[in-house]
């Protein structure tokens, strides 16, 4: 890799990081306090409802907005001109869909509450119309800046909506509006998100590019086609993140669908960092392929997936192994919620490989690929859900999710060999190194965990099991820390 494609890597890496650890930060700090305050029951209400509004959402927004991302990405190198052009017709299309869906919901939304089964939800479903209009237009802002490569932005929206749907949400609650006024929270804190990222994306870039003469023929048509592989695999992806939350609570009781969310929240806190890095990563991918340099390609690839899965095979283990002092000491009332989060530490490793390479394969054009094994995989994990939820309970919904996205996960490694024909001797050597780490790291952890009574010897069982990684990592070769320590001083100079 390049060190000016490396340095690029870096700064992107480090202001999606940031943004993500601010909005990951107030989530975290919203999922503390709302589970104090509304209990279980009120809890899985809230997150249930999010759950309906989210499946909601993707038909509100296609796959305009990355189809957007990609075209930009594509056009920044051949032809500027075009964009301006772009952002027009994306956002032409992204206003039509969600008039018509917004429409649907507020004359349906009391139906569809009925639907399943929870005529009291229609309230959360009404405002849900505000709900997907705040959200929709947040996402294609950061959707379009990730086009331009121009990261820090897509941050600021990130970090803007997070700790603004933090303040609000908790201010509501405890304004006495309960589980509602939360989810006007939410939507607060979208709106601003929204208003601030369509406000730069306007002054900051549509108006900063000389529109060409002619709207080049077929363009606007393209842009619409490739966003129907990239809505397919929208579409699955909400089946596996969302409507298993609204399958817990049509089969179990609110409690279970808190548990479900705590888990599945403590996990997105832990992936944060891969998110951040497969988001800063993929328009490269876009770039490289644009000027055929796959080789260069490749090495991007190989090294963050290293790296990635240097982090986070020792974390899901760690995962494991802490799950039960950490949920019984700082949620004492969400214990069904334990062995849920062990069983979604698998789903750790596979989201973290997810994270650095769905979008990569979008950006090398491989979106319908991949929008099929989506598609399958997010049939069979439905369908698993429907048998394990009501034999096993909210577990069930847990293994359902490990099971089908490791079959996803596969695929998805074997579209990037396609593409760039990874050196797999050299990817399995290094994984065989971090999961021989991995061992020595919880045998150390799992010594010292059945000693832990409160919660700095809990900080103290982790900080164990961070120094032997740290150890073990720099000992194999894995972790080379002057190289971190230059990569620093070169961000530092820029």
């Amino acid at each position: 890799m390049s060190s000016s494609t490396r340095n690029r890597i870096v700064r992107g890496f480090k202001a999606t990081l940031v943004s993500r650890a601010v909005y990951m930060l107030s989530s975290a700090l919203l999922m503390f306090v709302l589970a104090r305050i509304l209990e279980p029951d009120g809890y899985g209400a809230l997150y249930w409802a999010i759950g309906v509004l989210m499946v909601v959402q993707l038909l509100a927004d296609l796959g305009i907005g990355k189809s957007t991302a990609r075209y930009i990405s594509e056009y920044r190198e051949k032809d500027e001109g075009q964009i301006p052009h772009l952002l027009r017709s994306a956002v032409a299309y992204q206003l039509i869909v969600l008039a018509v869906v917004a429409y649907a919901l507020l004359v349906f939304h009391d139906r569809i509450a009925v639907l399943l089964g929870d005529p009291e939800a229609a309230p959360f479903l009404a405002a849900g119309v505000l709900f997907i209009v705040a959200n929709s237009v947040s996402g294609f802002s950061m959707m379009a800046f990730q086009g331009f490569n121009r990261l820090g932005y897509s941050a600021a929206v990130q970090a803007v909506s997070g700790a603004t749907r933090l303040v609000f949400a908790v201010g509501f609650v405890l304004l006495g509006f309960g589980a509602l006024g939360a989810l006007f929270g939410y939507i607060v804190g979208y709106a601003m998100a929204g208003a601030f990222g369509v406000g730069v994306l306007y002054f900051k870039f549509y108006r900063t590019y000389e529109p060409a003469e002619e709207y080049e023929e077929g363009l606007s048509r393209r842009l619409a086609e490739y966003s129907v592989p990239l809505t397919a695999t929208r579409s699955a992806n909400v089946i596996d993140k969302r409507l298993d939350i609204v399958l817990v609570g049509v089969f179990l009781p609110s409690a279970a669908v808190g548990f479900y969310q705590l888990g599945k929240q403590v996990v997105d806190f832990v992936l944060a960092p891969s998110e951040s890095l497969g988001f800063t990563i993929s328009p490269n991918f876009g770039e490289q392929k644009a000027n055929d340099q796959l080789e260069q390609a490749r090495r991007i690839y190989e090294e963050s997936l290293t790296h990635t899965m240097l982090v986070y095979i020792p974390a899901a283990a760690g995962l494991v192994l802490v799950a039960d002092p950490f949920v019984t000491m700082v949620f004492p009332e969400y214990e069904g919620a334990v062995p849920v989060l062990q069983v979604l530490a698998g789903f750790v490793v596979l989201q973290a490989i997810t994270n650095l390479t769905s979008d990569s394969l979008d950006y090398l054009g491989r979106a319908r690929s991949r929008a099929i094994a989506k598609g399958v995989t997010a049939v069979t994990n439905f369908g698993l859900n429907l048998v394990l939820i009501p034999t096993i309970g909210v577990v069930g919904a847990a293994l359902a999710t490990v099971a089908t996205h490791s079959v996803y996960v596969a695929v998805n490694l074997y579209i990037v060999h396609e593409e760039l024909s990874l050196r797999l001797g050299r990817l399995a050597r290094s994984i065989g190194t971090i999961c021989a780490i991995t061992l020595v790291m919880a045998i150390a952890v799992s010594l010292v965990t059945p000693l832990v009574s409160n919660l700095p010897m809990l900080v103290g069982a982790i900080a164990l099991g961070a120094a032997t990684w740290a150890v073990l990592a720099v000992a194999s070769g894995l972790l080379d820390p002057t190289e971190v320590r230059a990569v620093i001083r070169s961000e530092g100079s820029h």
